[in-house]
């Protein structure tokens, strides 16, 4: 890539006054909304910096600075950046091995990482990743982090090379010497957390159970350990010494870093999607401005940072409107570490502990997952599969398993459903009468389309993009007879595509389902999501005359067929 290619595809990725200005219209939606988040990720992000091996402090640093820049440059308006526990699990072993100035080295060179996939286009490809292999990473990564809290929450240590190593001896010191305080604390704040977001979703449950903790262990002189002297204010820039000698050495953990917060924001943004009519990322730029992220944290003493899928859920929730909500939750956070840093420093570590079990707890959704594990026995292999790899070897290996296992268990199924058919050309689909019967169709603002081959995780992204941008239309028929095969992230994309064309006020009407397929579409809601049960037809001609009344607004039966 020439550098004036470089240099266009640059000004493609910074952002625009319309992202700027956007900020603009709803700005006490975007407040109240960013003031919740940051409330939300305070505990958060004092536990995963202690996590981390870097400190609370390094953890409220890296929420402030690369929330504030992703914020900004990053692809989604809806977005929040910050230290994560997927993140934790990547640099807990560099740590070990490197100590802090090799982290903020691992960070710098991540950003760079970032950029260049960025100026690639390559955001565009991690979409594609099937939805067992994310479920399954998703689950090896709340094990790790429930793991890493045993030691804090048993008031113990342990040693090992390991995090289930280093929580078995941690439990094995316990057992030799019990003592009750830290684990009720730990427990105490895990019911409150999960109690709160089942009972009063709206309350900041993380928050409150941080503060009681802090407040019985002041008021009863509690024997617990806290978390220290934090900084009184916030760190200048400077460049971390670079350890020139390791500098080789530090290129695959940066490279790891790099693919993790790559993965872990895109499929946060695709969240944020999910839960927004509105909203549409820009995958390359959101990659651009985590790489901007991961460059500026580390000259602040700040980790390796990445969208945080849970942070983004709550940002959604409260309202948000635009980037100004993540700008108010990391401008808050940075008050706190200007106006609170000696209160914060007596908060108990069992507590944060707590929390994190908590949001360990919460990071899998149970639905989800026993859907996959009915859905066919390849996906429930892929999900567990990429789980325990997740646990057992590190987040990347496991991602890469777990799609070269889901490739195969695709290539599977199409070696299995294909079919050779014989179709005579009947008057009906002769090109002549098709291209009238298709312009009649469209002057009644009705479009049917037909799938044809495997609905698989990435063709499901390219069959189904040119509905979402349908504009005068109706009613679309979908004629599902030609599906030679569907998996569970197939489904989902399909689910997904009908549900946002009814929220824009366009019905869709399915036909021609096979028998084969009609198990995973109904596990994945893809019935449901339609606005009738009426609108499942057998054969093409009687979805598209029930189009024709429902555009004309005749009353009709509704009509369900196989």
């Amino acid at each position: 890539m020439t550098p004036n290619r470089v240099a266009a595809r640059a000004r493609a990725l910074s952002p625009t006054r319309d992202d700027l200005g956007a900020m603009l219209h709803s700005p006490r939606r975007d407040l109240v909304a960013g003031l919740t988040v940051g409330v939300v990720a305070l505990p958060l992000a004092l536990g995963f910096g202690i996590s981390s091996g870097l400190g609370a402090g390094a953890g409220l640093v890296t929420a402030v600075v690369a929330g504030i820049a992703a914020a900004l440059l990053g692809g989604s308006s809806l977005q929040v950046t910050g230290p994560t526990g997927a993140m934790t699990v990547v640099l807990i072993p560099i740590v070990a091995s490197f100590g802090a100035p090799g982290v903020l080295v691992v960070g710098l060179l991540a950003g760079l990482v970032l950029l260049a996939m960025a100026v690639a286009g390559l955001g565009t490809y991690v979409r594609f990743i099937p939805l067992p292999v994310v479920e399954g990473f998703t689950l090896g990564i709340a094990l790790i982090i429930a793991l890493q809290q045993v030691p804090l929450a048993l008031g113990t240590t342990g040693s090992g090379d390991h995090v289930y190593a280093t929580a078995t001896s941690s439990a094995l010191a316990w057992l030799r010497d019990p003592h009750g305080l830290a684990p009720l604390m730990t427990l105490a704040v895990v019911a409150v957390m999960l109690l709160g977001s089942r009972f009063r979703p709206g309350l900041p449950a993380s928050l409150l159970a941080v503060v009681l903790a802090t407040g019985a262990a002041e008021l009863f002189h509690l024997d617990v350990a806290r978390i220290g002297a934090l900084p009184s204010g916030f760190p200048a820039p400077r460049l971390p010494a670079v350890p020139w000698a390791q500098l080789p050495d530090l290129l695959l953990p940066a490279l790891a870093v790099a693919v993790l917060a790559a993965l872990e924001s895109l499929l946060s943004a695709s969240v944020a999607d999910a839960m927004s009519v509105s909203e549409r990322h820009d995958p390359d730029r959101e990659l651009f401005g985590q790489g901007v992220a991961n460059l500026v944290s580390p000259l602040f003493g700040g980790l390796p940072a990445t969208a945080a899928i849970a942070r983004t859920a709550v940002n959604v929730r409260s309202g948000a409107t635009s980037r100004l909500a993540s700008v108010v939750h990391a401008v808050f956070l940075l008050l706190v570490v200007l106006l609170l840093a000696p209160l914060v420093g007596r908060i108990p570590l069992a507590a944060l502990a707590g929390v994190l079990v908590a949001t360990a707890l919460r990071m899998v959704e149970v639905g989800s997952v026993r859907t996959l594990l009915h859905a066919g026995r390849g996906d429930a292999v892929v999900l567990l599969g990429t789980a325990a790899a997740t646990v057992a070897l590190d987040l990347v290996t496991a991602v890469v398993l777990g799609v070269v296992a889901a490739g195969a268990v695709a290539l599977r199924r199409m070696a299995r459903s294909a079919v050779l058919e014989q179709v005579p050309l009947s008057g009906e689909d002769a090109p002549a009468a098709h291209e009238v019967e298709e312009h009649a169709l469209l002057d009644e603002h009705i479009v049917a389309y037909r799938l044809d081959g495997p609905l698989f995780f990435a063709a499901a992204h390219r069959a189904l993009l040119e509905l979402s941008t349908l504009s005068d239309v109706r009613v679309v028929v979908l004629r599902m007879s030609h599906v030679a095969a569907v998996d569970v992230t197939g489904a989902s994309v399909l689910r997904d595509t009908i549900t946002r064309l009814e929220q824009r006020g366009v019905t869709v009407v399915l036909s021609g389902v096979r028998d084969q397929h009609a198990g995973v579409l109904g596990a994945l809601g893809v019935f449901a999501s339609l606005a009738h049960e009426g609108h499942l037809f057998a054969s093409t001609p009687d979805a598209i005359r029930h189009a024709r009344l429902h555009v004309a607004r005749v009353p009709h039966p509704a009509e369900v067929s196989g």
